[in-house]
């Protein structure tokens, strides 16, 4: 639940630096790069993921205050709002608001929904983290990080003109 409470500053500080180069396809192409740069890097790191410690009693209260804070401290946040998630709402916004609340709306619900699962998870069975049905489901996420750093780099490359539209 962390992202609901530290992202909001975030997101606005980064859509609103993002729809002022909106017209910048030299800026759009490099955020699309360096976007498609980090994904790939996270998709290296999860294809050679072989398994995670989980260790349930360490747990401790005040979770979520501690989670916010890792989370509003963390680069990561900011890296996707800045190379992907902004492009993405700035994208969406000009189709319509709508969109860009569909978007954040489905982007929130998948993000919490899956690290809430995760925990479920993390917490019932153990053996599920360790073995080959693990690598072989940080396989699949490994390959839609890929896929979508391939679009990145395709919109990067557009943007540049490098390819058509």
């Amino acid at each position: 639940m962390a992202p609901l409470i530290t992202d909001v500053p975030i997101v606005l500080v980064s859509v609103f630096a993002l729809a002022q180069l909106r017209d910048s396809q030299t800026a759009f192409g490099l955020i699309s790069m360096i976007g498609a740069a980090v994904l790939l890097y996270l998709a290296y790191a999860t294809f050679t993921a072989d398994r995670v410690e989980v260790n349930a009693d360490a747990t401790e209260a005040r979770s979520l205050g501690k989670g916010a804070l890792v989370n509003f401290f963390s680069p990561h946040p900011y890296l996707f709002w800045l190379t992907i998630g902004g492009p993405r709402m700035v994208e969406a916004w000009t189709q319509s608001p709508l969109v860009a609340v569909e978007f954040i709306a489905g982007f929130y619900a998948c993000l919490v929904g899956s690290k809430m699962s995760l925990a479920f998870l993390a917490a019932r069975s153990r053996l599920l983290l360790a073995g080959a049905a693990y690598r072989c489901v940080m396989r699949i996420l490994g390959g839609a990080l890929l896929i979508l750093a391939l679009v990145l780099l395709r919109d990067g490359l557009t943007f540049f003109h490098v390819l058509g539209p």
